[in-house]
């Protein structure tokens, strides 16, 4: 079999056009309808490059007598990292994404939110003793704070249940159709200025939602106040949070597609890795932390063990990474 045949046999199994081959190769349609014609002979850099791409030697691609040097199950797990997105995949999901972003960023604003009830029942209980009582407060705002918590978590269980799907976009290596990548980077460039906006006004929601705390430490004693200072912050965080999610979901999906900053291909590796590593190191860490506190009596002063844990978690991380950016 000669290199025209092999080429079109292994694309075809692939299930690739001659313009996604010519996409993945960075050349034209033109030169591998050549390629396959046998007008035209791909230069070594291509041929390595099809190797790669195939889950095939050199050997086999270049010697016309090897027929059957095709290792299956290479070319199967090179296919599954290669997985191609198409046009149509890729406007779903970003649609899907459009939809949801507002209802997941809403739910986790609500969460935020939750404990106000509580806060506002128990301030009110101090103050006006007559009319509510501590355990009626209590008892009522704790009610009140679960029901926004079950309409926080609702929406955030049944959007995550409809983006499991797309989850491969965050941990495998794929490939764009031919016309997919300009369609992306038009949306994302387009979005940009309106990523930035909202970067903007979320950050400032957070730094002045402490304003009211502080005049309230200068200029007020009182409990009441401080408790709506508190609510008063709460909601500029929740209103800053929303900005952050709604707009940071849409900017995300045009990353992951593209498979840009924490998506490199190189990233998605070393997080294979960092997730094996943490199942097993996190697990080691609540037995130690179960062990000392339960043969020690411990409980009061053992929760030190997460903090530290943590802090070290992020030690082993940073070593991960930089062993694999090393080697590569």
């Amino acid at each position: 079999m000669i290199l025209a045949d092999k080429i079109m046999m292994l694309r075809k199994k692939c299930g690739w056009s001659q313009e996604e081959l010519a996409d993945q190769l960075d050349i034209s349609r033109q030169s591998v309808s050549k390629w396959e014609s046998g007008m035209s002979i791909p230069d070594l850099e291509k041929i390595v490059k099809m190797s790669a791409l195939f889950g095939v030697s050199t050997d086999y691609l270049l010697k016309d007598e090897i027929e059957d040097e095709l290792p299956s199950e290479t070319l199967e797990a090179d296919n599954e990292r290669n997985r191609v997105v198409s046009l149509e995949e890729a406007n779903t999901y970003m649609n899907l994404i459009q939809d949801i972003s507002k209802n997941m960023a809403l739910a986790i604003s609500v969460l935020i939110l939750s404990p106000i009830p509580l806060l506002l029942l128990g301030g009110l209980s101090e103050v006006y003793p007559d009319f509510i009582s501590e355990n009626m407060a209590g008892g009522l705002g704790l009610v009140l704070l679960m029901c926004m918590v079950i309409l926080g978590v609702a929406p955030l269980i049944l959007n995550g249940m409809r983006l499991s799907k797309y989850e491969y976009l965050e941990k495998e290596i794929f490939s764009l159709q031919y016309g997919v990548r300009g369609v992306v980077e038009k949306k994302k460039a387009d979005f940009e200025d309106t990523f930035r906006k909202a970067i903007v006004g979320g950050v400032s929601l957070c730094i002045a939602s402490v304003i009211p705390l502080f005049l309230c430490m200068g200029f007020s004693e009182e409990d009441f106040v401080a408790v709506c200072c508190v609510c008063i912050l709460l909601v500029a965080v929740s209103g800053g949070v929303f900005l952050f999610v709604s707009r940071g979901m849409i900017y995300g999906s045009y990353t992951k597609l593209l498979q840009e900053g924490d998506y490199e291909p190189e990233k998605k590796k070393n997080s294979k890795l960092i997730g094996k590593i943490s199942s097993v190191y996190w697990c080691s860490v609540t037995a130690i932390y179960l062990f000392i506190s339960f043969t020690r009596g411990s409980w009061h002063s053992s929760w030190i063990i997460w903090p530290v844990a943590g802090v070290l978690f992020a030690v082993v991380v940073g070593i991960v990474n930089l062993i694999n950016n090393n080697q590569n």
